[in-house]
């Protein structure tokens, strides 16, 4: 590497982590039911009704928006986790209004995730209602909840998706036992963010799809700055 490029990733670095710097604040918001002030704006809670009971959407949203970006939560947590945080301030960097969806289970306090069918259906019925009419809508979640923007990205009408930490091999499967039909599915730009030690496997990149490795594992946790640069990046090429 040149030494050019070599300062300019330094410089990104930099960047990034002053952003991480506060995060936290951004991830105690998620935590909130009504809305709260953080960062000198509002951002407000939303509970949309679904065919499988309430859901709730933290809304984060920017001045003149370039695109909004949905994003879901994995099976067994919320919208606090650090992967989440991180591309929500990502997506802002990038001029773009971001949702984290609690999924019904969720906010009726149950941990155990239902099937899959239950899972779209609600995710595309919280889509549906959110308030980002006119610009193009990126879906997308961490573990479980790429998955299911993966699945339903034809039915949102996606203009892209972002999966971090996919789970490509379900726990205990056997390696011909992928998920990468999930992600292959999908026809829009897509970016998979994945820890390099993750257990449950690495996606292949496709025509559409790049694949950005970091350092860590499934929780995704340890680069937190290496996820907002990727997502940051690849927000500003496709919208």
């Amino acid at each position: 590497m040149h030494a050019t490029q070599r300062e300019q990733r330094t410089q990104a670095s930099v960047a990034a982590q002053a952003v991480i710097a506060k995060l936290p604040a951004v991830a105690t918001l998620a935590t909130t039911s009504r809305s709260s002030v953080i960062l000198g704006s509002m951002r407000d809670t939303l509970e949309l009704d679904t065919p499988h009971g309430l859901a709730r959407a933290h809304l984060h949203p920017v001045e003149a928006p370039r695109a909004a970006l949905v994003l879901g939560h994995g099976a067994g947590g919320g919208v606090a986790a650090p992967d989440l945080v991180a591309a929500t301030a990502a997506a802002q960097e990038a001029q773009v209004s971001v949702a984290l969806v609690e999924q019904p289970y969720r906010v009726a306090g149950r941990r155990s995730s239902p099937r899959a069918p239950q899972l779209d259906a609600a995710w595309i019925a919280v889509v549906e209602q959110l308030p980002f009419d006119g610009v193009p809508l990126v879906t997308g979640g961490r573990s479980a909840g790429a998955r299911v923007a993966c699945r339903t990205a034809g039915e949102t009408r996606s203009a892209g998706v972002l999966c971090l930490a996919f789970p490509l091999l379900p726990p205990g499967a056997a390696p011909e036992k992928t998920r990468q039909g999930e992600v292959d599915a999908v026809t829009v730009p897509t970016l998979v963010v994945q820890g390099r030690n993750d257990r449950f496997g690495m996606p292949r990149p496709g025509p559409r799809r790049e694949v950005v490795t970091v350092n860590g594992d499934h929780a995704l946790r340890s680069d937190r700055a290496a996820v907002l640069e990727a997502v940051r990046d690849w927000l500003g090429r496709i919208v």
